[in-house]
């Protein structure tokens, strides 16, 4: 069978706020609009622009994270396949809707929810990670005495290469862990 391949690529500025849904199984599902621009010269030198509306659509974790952090007028870009769907609307014609479902989203702006830029933002510098042995040993020594050496290790290891003596603070289980980005 021959190859072929599906693949759209946008960036764009969101026209509206994500709109998160779940499906009757508990599927989570975003949807939210992306314009793009183009802008060409004519013959005669005067410069014309057009923009497209797309019809963006993303599942699962992805879905959650695009309404976590995408509102109207981010800069975004996204990548994913192109798919057409069909359903009977409630007086009986056949409709038909041209959407782009996203496997990838980057965010292009600093742009906060709120409006305001990057800048007024803090610092925020990533600690040092440190490999720790996870294996098992046969040492008489308890489990959570173990844990707390190596936490201690890593908390002085992060302390040294920060040059500051200030504690560590742990992150709370309901901030987003940049590893939990799928992008």
């Amino acid at each position: 069978m021959a190859r072929s391949l599906n693949r759209v690529q946008l960036i764009g500025n969101l026209t509206r706020d994500p709109e998160l849904r779940y499906t009757p199984n508990g599927t989570a599902v975003c949807s939210f609009g992306l314009a793009t621009n183009r802008s060409w010269k004519t013959d005669t030198g005067e410069k014309r622009e057009e923009a497209e509306f797309h019809n963006i659509v993303a599942w699962n974790k992805l879905a959650e994270l695009c309404s976590q952090f995408l509102v109207k007028g981010r800069k975004v870009y996204v990548e994913g396949r192109l798919a057409t769907r069909s359903w009977n609307a409630q007086d009986g014609t056949q409709k038909s809707r041209t959407e782009i479902v996203i496997s990838d989203m980057i965010l292009l702006d600093s742009r906060r929810p709120d409006g305001s830029s990057a800048t007024s933002e803090p610092e925020v510098r990533e600690e040092k990670k440190v490999e720790v042995n996870t294996k098992k040993t046969s040492s008489s020594e308890p489990q959570d005495a173990k844990k707390k050496a190596t936490s201690k290790k890593v908390n002085e290891e992060a302390k040294k290469s920060q040059g500051t003596t200030e504690k560590l603070e742990e992150p709370s289980s309901d901030e987003v862990v940049p590893d939990d980005i799928p992008f």
